[in-house]
């Protein structure tokens, strides 16, 4: 699974990235700072079993403070996007090609309203953020319909001559753009069109499929950044945004308290409402007023800096659960005899077996059973799973 992280240029994509990533993308106060697509890791909450089991675990793949696991995914922040991408305006075709393999955005928007609409800055409150909702999701959409007008013509032909599912056939046009046949085949389902005659179909119903089709299979998270810089005006307008997910951030808050964490000069949790200084003798003065703003103007007002939150959403709008897989059931341990090492995000209504493939290819192959370590009972290849389930897997040797 892979979370992209979209938007047009200087609107704190990469420091966005970088705060949750612990990354290093380069940030600067211009247009096209990211052109290379940077990939990372982020993790998102999930209660550790531990406190369940009442044991002190060891993670392998991910990380446990107090009994929060910190779960990874995969990110990738791409070039900023500018109107008409999908022409090839900007780094547009790089854009759009660097975001085949995500499976949901985030969309960091400047909520202060200081850069325009090709990302240069411009005065506080001076630009409308709501401009950027819809023109994110019509240059996906465009370039969706261009690459399915591509070959329309001889799919539509082929459909109705061989009696071929067209939804079908589209799945493997955009195969490698995480677009599946039911993405498509709910669209269909949406616009009612008929499938028995696509050859019919007008070039604004397949841009309406398109447009289906992109919200499906790319769901938006976004990312009102800069919300302490915002003026009110600007804030209120997420009211407006009633059909989306909308999570107040600020990013550069989030960079300075994981910096200072790292530094050990706080104590901070990605996610927290708070820190505690560490080293109250050792903050300069500066420093000192830096960290009042943040716990002033943000985790007071918003209860959060919003990144962590925004890739916990991300992940619900995934439909995602955690599961732990272990050798030993009792002592909840793998070879290496690590307690609860591994955590793995697998989708809602996978199966024992699904599981045995994401751990090895091997274990999948030779699976036999599984036992649910919570109740030490056996179950089957096709048991679904349940989020926080810990399992061992038993395969041939």
């Amino acid at each position: 699974m892979q979370l992209g992280i979209v938007g047009k240029p200087n609107v704190g994509k990469s420091t966005f990235f970088n705060a949750a990533t612990e990354a290093h993308a380069e940030i600067a106060n211009y247009p096209f700072t990211t052109i290379e697509a940077n990939r990372g890791v982020m993790y998102i909450r999930k209660p550790c079993p531990c406190k369940d089991f009442k044991v002190t675990c060891t993670p392998h793949n991910s990380k446990c403070s107090n009994g929060t696991r910190f779960v990874p995914i995969e990110a990738i922040d791409v070039a900023g996007l500018v109107p008409d991408a999908h022409k090839g305006k900007g780094l547009g075709n790089k854009f759009l090609d660097d975001l085949r393999q995500a499976h949901a955005l985030i969309h960091i928007i400047d909520a202060s309203g200081s850069t325009d609409e090709e990302g240069n800055p411009c005065g506080i409150g001076t630009y409308d953020p709501l401009k950027d909702v819809k023109f994110l999701e019509k240059e996906i959409t465009y370039w969706l319909f261009g690459i399915i007008k591509k070959s329309w013509e001889r799919l539509a032909r082929q459909s109705e001559l061989e009696g071929k599912k067209i939804e079908r056939m589209l799945e493997v046009q955009l195969t490698g753009l995480g677009i599946k046949e039911e993405h498509i085949a709910s669209a269909l389902r949406k616009i009612k069109l008929d499938r028995s005659k696509p050859s019919s179909w007008t070039d604004n119903e397949v841009l309406q499929l398109a447009d289906y089709v992109r919200a499906m299979s790319k769901p938006i998270i976004i990312a009102f950044n800069k919300s302490d810089k915002a003026p009110e005006n600007l804030m209120a307008k997420m009211d407006m945004l009633k059909d989306y997910i909308v999570i107040p951030t600020s990013a550069e808050s989030e960079l300075a308290l994981t910096n200072a964490s790292e530094k050990e000069i706080i104590k901070y949790i990605p996610g927290s409402n708070d820190f505690t200084i560490l080293k109250k003798d050792d903050v300069s003065e500066k420093q000192k007023k830096a960290l009042e703003y943040i716990k002033s103007h943000v985790l007071a007002k918003y209860g959060s800096t919003g990144i962590q939150k925004c890739i916990d959403e991300a992940v619900k709008l995934l439909d995602l659960i955690v599961v732990y897989p272990v050798e030993d059931d009792n002592h909840l341990t793998d070879k290496e005899g690590r307690i609860l090492p591994d955590a793995y995000l697998v989708p809602r209504g996978s199966t024992a077996k699904d599981l045995a493939y994401k751990v090895h290819t091997d274990l999948g192959d030779h699976f036999i059973r599984a036992i649910d370590a919570r109740t030490h009972r056996v179950i089957g290849s096709d048991h679904i799973l349940n989020d926080g389930d810990v399992i061992s897997i038993i395969a041939d040797a």
